[in-house]
């Protein structure tokens, strides 16, 4: 879960304990990896999520309350391999869902 609110400069900050950056240039990690007979995970590719990549818009209205803020995304690019590196805007769709509906 991420949460968005309103910094002290009028913009959008964003929280949460997978948000990563400092304020104004906060994203998200999606992390590929293996996990062991042992349960341990390891990482062998990450594709990074910008807040700032979102539409400001769309964003406020999820913060309106009621809503919350989805994006879907294809996992694989177009070779399909795992997605890695910055994931564009174009490889989000990003809509409003009714809270509680993911």
């Amino acid at each position: 879960e991420v949460n968005a609110r309103t910094g002290p400069d009028g913009g959008l900050d964003f929280t949460g304990p997978y948000v990563h950056g400092r304020a104004g240039d906060r994203f998200l990690y999606l992390s590929w990896g293996t996990v062991d007979g042992a349960g341990t995970f390891e990482m062998f590719r990450r594709a990074k999520i910008r807040f700032a990549d979102i539409d400001a818009g769309l964003m406020r209205d999820s913060m309106a309350g009621g809503t919350v803020l989805v994006g879907r995304l294809a996992l694989t690019d177009r070779s399909g391999h795992p997605l890695c590196a910055r994931v564009r805007p174009e490889w989000i769709d990003w809509r409003l869902a009714t809270a509680g509906a993911g």
